[in-house]
């Protein structure tokens, strides 16, 4: 999908909300600190979309400190999603610090509302900052179960800070954290593993920033690496759902975890049709090994065990759209 940028205040934004539906307009990404740090602002924005534009997808960032139960009981009036900058702060320029309790709370306001949400994230910009620190900011985050997790420094058109060496976050540590920052886009924001990711991480015993740094090893050697101008963006869902299996295959037997691995390849083809139905509006049927009763239930977050108590059995399972919701049924 084409997209295009264009430079309002937020005064002419507002004035032109009116005509976005006669324009044609479906889509509508804001990045202005009027609105991300401002709450008044942003509530009288927010306001303003419910009136005039209401079926518009709004992509709003917004400051961690500005969102709180006010502003998220309006954005689950509308169709939005919020992306949260996950900032640190530098301490005497020789430590980077983020305040877990403050993210932690507001992803945890966020999910209990059902809302879409992500974390914007950065490395070796802020004084102080080290690899060792933005590996441990990106395990908190994929912990909060965001939807997504963008990095623009590896977006190209971005417009951003550079990465700066320094004695804490040498050349080499910049490199390794852009590949681990794509590896994390391509299999976890683009393979839209949020509903499964924890679970799936959790026989093999790795840390989030561990198993993003294989895959990124697993990128370089499939010729799909950010050095190779692969955009996962730019690639059917369907293929990177191949790219994940194949590799969590791979992961599970260097693990001595190869028995666990068919639970594993039915919730990720299970949810990634969800995720087809849902996003592209694509009908299928798969084949499973397990009944996808079982497969979305809560017995299924602890695949050790679902493994040794839940029975096999082979069904056909077509993914549709029922009267008013997503549906399944076996045929």
């Amino acid at each position: 999908m084409k997209q295009t940028e264009y430079q309002f205040t937020a005064d002419e934004l507002e004035r032109k909300l009116p005509e976005l539906n006669s324009a044609g307009i479906t889509e509508l990404a804001v990045y202005d600190p009027v609105y991300s740090q401002d709450k008044g602002r942003l509530l009288r924005f927010l306001h303003a979309v419910e009136k005039y534009a209401p079926g518009v997808f709004i992509d709003l960032t917004v400051d961690a400190a500005v969102l709180d139960s006010d502003v998220c009981h309006e954005v689950a009036q509308l169709y939005c999603a919020c992306n949260i900058p996950l900032h640190c702060v530098s301490k005497d320029e020789q430590t980077c610090l983020f305040d877990k309790k403050i993210y932690a709370g507001k992803a945890r306001m966020m999910n209990s509302l059902g809302l879409v949400f992500g974390f914007d994230m950065d490395y070796a910009i802020v004084a102080g900052d080290s690899l060792r620190s933005f590996r441990d900011r990106l395990d908190f985050a994929v912990e909060q179960y965001p939807n997504h997790i963008d990095f623009p420094q590896i977006e190209s058109e971005s417009i951003v800070p550079a990465a700066r060496p320094t004695a804490f976050f040498s050349l080499q540590d910049i490199r390794y954290a852009r590949d681990l920052s794509f590896a994390c886009r391509t299999f976890y924001s683009a393979g839209r593993a949020v509903p499964w990711f924890l679970s799936v991480l959790r026989p093999l015993r790795i840390q989030p920033s561990r198993f993003f740094a294989d895959f990124a090893e697993w990128q370089r050697g499939s010729s799909c690496s950010f050095g190779t101008g692969f955009n996962p963006d730019e690639t059917s869902h369907e293929e990177i759902e191949k790219m994940q299996l194949l590799f969590l295959s791979a992961k599970y037997e260097e693990k001595e975890q190869k028995t666990l691995f068919p639970v594993v390849k039915d919730i990720v083809r299970l949810n990634g049709a969800f995720s087809r139905l849902d996003g592209e509006g694509n009908e299928c049927t798969i084949e499973t090994e397990y009944n996808p009763d079982d497969l979305l239930s809560p017995e299924s977050t602890d695949i050790k065990s679902f493994q040794e108590n839940v029975c096999m059995e082979h069904c056909s399972v077509k993914i549709f759209y029922g009267e008013d919701a997503p549906d399944y049924k076996i045929i």
